[in-house]
């Protein structure tokens, strides 16, 4: 994997400088190689992390009158240079970089169709002097850009953007309202800064000087009726699933899993040791958490024996990191630094942590991100006719009483929220009739667009922070496309959830871990770690931080005396009141760290 930056400037010149400053921002994605490219109207930088072909990857690459940055993998590469091969091409390397080039230079923009894999690329033509972007179908890879009166700026990440003297730090009303109302989370497509986009998954675009900049969908889901038998279906899902993950095991470093003893990791695991003997394999726990775990709905147990019966079951060489309370606390502001936005509080900080301590031991992992939503496993995802919404959101009624009364009057919250939701509607429903199945299609899309997009977002940005690709075998496009039209009758085989994952793979895993109840992604419920982030948070009320002109007085009073882990989730099933304040001290952090400036007047 890798971190990219591009600037397009015609007819003036640009400084290589700051091109330089923008690549070194993303190091941290690619500590192995730098290199830079440029002509009178372009220049690229790029920062490599090696994990295929050290000598014949080098970027940016340069093949005839193209010139290529590329962040991803590619999992069919050999298909596509077999293909390529016939067509003429030749090629000095093994490298899925100089497919790719060779791949563009034969079908240009529709080469997106023939790719299977997670990227972000740009590739510019010389003689012509246009640029072309695209990024994968499911948005596992980012691509940020800014479009001035004269230029354009792309990169992997915004801090690479924001190292631009051109882009402003500004933050408007709907931005503020993606913060405080949709937070952790963005509007698609969009930053919280107002002059930086997001070139949403499954999209192409083109720039050049007498057009400008355009962009288009070049993927979407299929709709059409799911006519299989239930015995063709599992066959069909447990093919596609090996299939996908034995094309992400591909790597000329070591690759390892992240396992949680849940269905999905267990799953990704078990194919992966039938290859890899002994499998590599990572688990996250906190200090403590046997003493002060709280079962509920959200959580009901805790990960180690599952981990432990597939420890056993397939020979693994395991790994448990332990995290303390305070590692966790300190590491709310880097993670914020990787994201360049407030994100999930701790939940962010615990990944960023865990994936340092797997650096050492492997460069690739795969882990089980995107099959709850691609299976239903979420509590919102099981029920047919439910009214399609942010069901993650929890309650909005919550999230507006909280909201100071003079920011409330000049966020237009609501509005902003429904045309959110239908504007990602309207993607899935002009395709299909309004019908129960298509109401649970729409909570689906909603998720898949919205939910899971700030997932992949948290994956990306914390393990390409520590220097480890983390691939995401369930986020295979192939597999999203047959199994998106599977009724939620038949994913919930049985009457489980992800029922039918469960009986495609009833022969791989231990029985404890096939019958499992869905647990989400591990937290903290260590006393010592809510006195942290209480403490800090009173510090930036008592100074009158930034955050107390967002937010009503009493509202820091309630959540004070808020029962820690008792409340409903202020986002998806983790954030309760400790992630909730966590939460809060990274967006002050943010808006001080970033020198935000707020325009919603």
């Amino acid at each position: 994997m890798c971190g990219i930056v591009g600037v397009v400037q015609y007819d003036e010149p640009f400084d290589l400088q700051v091109l330089s400053l923008m690549t070194d921002t993303l190091h941290e994605r690619g500590p192995d190689a730098t290199g830079f490219w440029h002509d009178e109207n372009c220049a690229f930088g790029h920062k490599r992390l090696i994990v295929i072909d050290p000598e014949g990857g080098q970027q940016p690459f340069i093949w005839e009158q193209y010139r290529l940055v590329y962040n991803g993998e590619l999992y069919n590469t050999d298909e596509v240079r077999d293909r390529l091969k016939q067509l003429g091409h030749q090629f000095q390397s093994y490298s899925d970089t100089e497919v790719l080039i060779h791949a563009f230079a034969e079908w240009q923009e529709d080469c997106v169709h023939h790719l299977n894999g997670i990227f972000a690329f740009a590739v510019w033509n010389e003689q012509q002097q246009t640029l072309f972007m695209a990024r994968d179908r499911l948005g596992v890879k980012p691509l940020f850009y800014s479009v001035g009166p004269d230029y354009l700026l792309f990169a992997s990440e915004v801090k690479a953007l924001l190292a631009h003297p051109a882009v402003k730090r500004k933050v408007n009303r709907e931005g503020l309202a993606a913060l405080l109302v949709f937070g952790p989370g963005r509007f698609p497509g969009r930053d919280a800064f107002c002059e930086i986009f997001e070139l949403r998954p499954g999209h192409r675009a083109f720039y050049e000087k007498r057009r400008g900049f355009m962009q288009q969908r070049y993927w979407q889901l299929p709709s059409a009726q799911h006519t299989d038998s239930p015995e063709q279906t599992i066959q069909k899902v447990r093919a596609l699933t090996e299939k996908a993950i034995h094309r992400q095991l591909v790597s000329d470093v070591p690759v390892g899993t992240f396992l949680s003893g849940g269905i999905d990791s267990s799953i990704i695991t078990a194919i992966a040791a039938k290859t890899s003997s002994p499998l590599s394999t990572f688990s996250l726990e906190f200090e403590d958490n046997s003493q002060y775990f709280q079962q509920s709905t959200f959580q009901p147990d805790e990960d180690a024996p599952y981990i432990n019966a597939m420890v056993e079951a397939y020979g693994l060489d395991h790994k448990t990191v332990t995290l303390d309370a305070q590692n966790l606390f300190d590491a709310l502001r880097e993670s914020v630094k990787a994201r360049d936005f407030p994100g999930m509080g701790d939940i962010d900080s615990s990944l960023l942590h865990f994936c340092r301590v797997v650096k050492p031991d492997a460069t690739v992992i795969l882990s089980g991100e995107c099959a709850d939503e691609l299976f239903a496993g979420y509590p919102w995802l099981q029920q047919e006719d439910q009214v399609p919404d942010f069901q993650w959101i929890r309650d909005l009624s919550q999230r507006l009483d909280a909201l100071h009364p003079a920011i409330r009057e000049k966020l237009p919250v609501e509005l902003l929220y429904e045309s959110a939701k239908s504007s990602l509607l309207h993607e899935v429903y002009n395709r299909e009739e309004t019908t129960a199945s298509s109401n649970h299609k729409g909570t689906s899309y909603l998720t898949m667009q919205h939910f899971m997009q700030n997932l992949l977002e948290r994956k990306d940005r914390m393990s390409m922070r520590s220097g480890l690709e983390v691939r995401v075998p369930f986020a295979d496009h192939e597999l999203w496309e047959y199994v998106w039209n599977i009724p939620l009758s038949l994913k919930r085989l049985g009457g489980k959830e992800k029922g039918l994952l469960r009986a495609a793979f009833h022969d791989v895993l231990p029985d404890a871990v096939l019958h499992r109840k869905k647990n989400p992604f591990p937290k903290t419920f260590h006393p010592f770690y809510t006195s942290l982030v209480q403490s800090e948070l009173a510090a930036i009320v008592a100074s009158k931080g930034w955050i107390t002109t967002l937010f009503r007085p009493a509202f820091f009073d309630e959540l004070f005396k808020a029962s820690t882990h008792g409340r409903v989730p202020w986002f998806g099933q983790l954030m309760q009141t400790p992630q909730l304040m966590a939460y809060l001290i990274q967006l002050e952090y943010w808006a001080t760290e970033y020198n935000v400036e707020l325009s919603i007047d």
